[in-house]
């Protein structure tokens, strides 16, 4: 596992006791159902990861930039304040 992955995984696994890999999380936080579902993994990659490592972990993950900031700004629209990638 790289050195990304396993910072992002730390700040998202250790807050509510999950134990999520890197692919069960790559998947949470580019689904449209995480947001409909208050996905509390996928938020806190929005929320709490910084900004930098979040774009290095979509790297990783092949996951489109434009499909995560949607989702972000989703996120950002029902936590009532702004999130990194939702601008």
């Amino acid at each position: 596992m790289s050195s990304v992955a396993i910072k992002v995984l730390s700040t998202v696994n250790a807050p509510y006791g999950t134990n999520l890999s890197a692919e069960q999380l790559a998947s949470k936080i580019s689904d449209f159902a995480s947001v409909k579902n208050f996905d509390a993994s996928a938020f806190s990659f929005y929320s709490e990861v910084k900004a930098e490592l979040q774009h290095q972990f979509l790297d990783e993950m092949e996951i489109d930039h434009g499909t995560a900031s949607e989702i972000a700004q989703k996120f950002s629209q029902l936590a009532g304040y702004p999130l990194a990638l939702a601008a």
